[in-house]
């Protein structure tokens, strides 16, 4: 998850992170259709994938749907009509490729102690570089080179997203992928070049990387990372608002301990279109972009993530913790904002208690432990109230001064059409961010405004002991 905000009591200064990335030196002027288009095998390769399935008994001339060249790439089409919940294919346990698939071969010993991703990454970079050695050519045969996904993205590509929290996600992962790299090249790769007799780059590492994000199963029984060959053509759609029933594990008959792969359509499909699932219905536009190379216009897919950290500087850093901890929290915590929907409910008890400190700071002594959190749920003081409203406030124009374009100016390229997919994607993240940023700015702003009618806690505590009457004048006794 990628970083945005420190909120830092010393120094009552919210800070917005950019990333390392470097600009290159001058703008990029790719934006009408001039990026790469969409990738699909060669005919002969998709023929020669499906007839491997076929002599294998996997499908037949009858299987309600076969690869087919669409507007993604490659998908899967329906050779007849197809009803809703129908079957459309069933892929034993002998053709997936997953860390089982990985220990059962030449290399398994080697990657025994590998992260399931690592190994299985390795194994499809293996499988690749041994061309027709490999049982695995016709399905690797057909895995695309690349995607849309930003980690495929070139620099001048990446400046469009700059000052974007997906940029951050995008370089870390690549961060990422390149250490995983450099340790399993000095670890398993370069000790045993018998089973490596090849070059291996950290390109090659990332391609894995890529198709795994994009192409493998997961939350299934038993597995959490699995490619399915053919399975894997199916692409998503916007339109299909549901995740259940489209795939699952089951057992391959009443007698046999073998295991199948079952994909549904989860809606009716006439002869010739595609059949399409919903991917994943709680992704963000941004994870969409990096898993997938893909965007939807749905406002509940435009986030943006906050992330509050209770400074180690601060005096009341023991106690702060202490409460968070107690509450189900940390030091650090993540608040994913959805454009035009209300704020996370911890999130201003945790603005709160982050900027907790002067006179308001008797509320973190022992006494208070069991209810200070209560307390936190509704405002403390308008000192406490004021600063969080500045300093998100604040930190929100930080943010919008480091995008390099304007939301008008988004949303005119948008208006004006005629984007590459990639520059779409671009478009599209930015002008979300940006949007979420100004909800948020006018959720503080409001609460700005509505300083002097909040009731902080000192009013609500001498309202519960009877000191304030309705109008909130303090009650006094006169003396008999």
């Amino acid at each position: 998850m990628s970083t945005l905000f420190y909120l830092n009591q010393s120094s009552s200064i919210l800070k917005h992170h950019h990333s390392n990335f470097k600009p290159p030196s001058k703008r990029p002027s790719f934006y009408i259709n001039s990026l790469l288009p969409v990738q699909s095998p060669p005919a002969q390769q998709v023929q020669t994938f499906w007839q491997w399935l076929s002599d294998e008994k996997v499908v037949t001339h009858k299987s309600p749907a076969k690869p087919g060249v669409v507007a993604e790439g490659l998908g899967l089409v329906a050779q007849r009509d197809i009803s809703r919940n129908e079957v459309v294919l069933e892929i034993p346990k002998k053709f997936w490729i997953n860390p089982d698939t990985v220990a059962a071969s030449e290399i398994g010993n080697v990657c025994s102690g590998l992260k399931p991703w690592v190994c299985v990454a390795l194994f499809l970079v293996r499988e690749k570089l041994r061309g027709d050695e490999s049982w695995w050519r016709k399905y690797i045969n057909v895995l695309p080179e690349f995607t849309d996904s930003t980690i495929f993205w070139s620099e001048e590509e990446l400046y469009e997203i700059q000052g974007t929290q997906l940029l951050s996600t995008t370089v870390g992962a690549k961060d990422y992928v390149k250490s995983e790299f450099l340790r399993v090249e000095e670890e398993i790769i370069l000790p045993n070049q018998k089973l490596f007799p090849f070059s291996i780059t950290v390109e090659d590492f990332l391609w894995a990387f890529g198709i795994l994000r994009s192409r493998a199963f997961s939350r299934l029984r038993g597995q959490n990372l699995v490619l399915i060959p053919l399975a894997d053509l199916i692409n998503h759609s916007a339109s299909i608002t549901t995740e259940d029933y489209a795939y699952e594990i089951k057992g391959a008959g009443l007698f046999s301990r073998d295991l199948i792969f079952s994909l549904r359509s989860p809606v009716p499909v006439k002869a010739g279109e595609q059949v399409l699932i919903q991917y994943d219905l709680n992704k963000s536009n941004a994870e969409l972009a990096l898993d997938y190379g893909f965007i939807e216009s749905r406002s509940d897919r435009v986030t943006y993530t906050l992330n509050l950290d209770i400074a180690e500087s601060d005096e009341n850093f023991g106690d702060k913790l202490d409460i968070a901890e107690t509450n189900g929290m940390n030091t650090t915590a993540y608040f994913d904002i959805t454009l035009d929907q209300p704020l996370p409910k911890e999130m201003l008890p945790y603005l709160r208690l982050v900027a907790l400190g002067g006179t308001d700071a008797f509320l973190l002594e022992s006494i208070f432990r069991n209810s200070v959190w209560d307390h936190l749920q509704l405002p403390v003081s308008r000192a406490n109230e004021e600063v969080i409203c500045q300093v998100v406030r604040n930190a929100c124009k930080s943010a919008l001064a480091g995008y390099n374009t304007t939301l008008e100016e988004d949303q005119k390229l948008k208006k004006e059409g005629n984007l590459s997919q990639r520059l779409q994607i671009a478009v599209g993240i930015r002008a979300g961010e940006k949007k979420v940023l100004q909800h948020i700015d006018s959720i503080f702003k409001e609460r700005e405004q509505e300083l002097d009618e909040f009731e902080y806690y000192q009013e609500r505590r001498l309202r519960d002991l009877g000191l304030v009457g309705e109008q909130g004048d303090i009650i006094f006794w006169e003396p008999k």
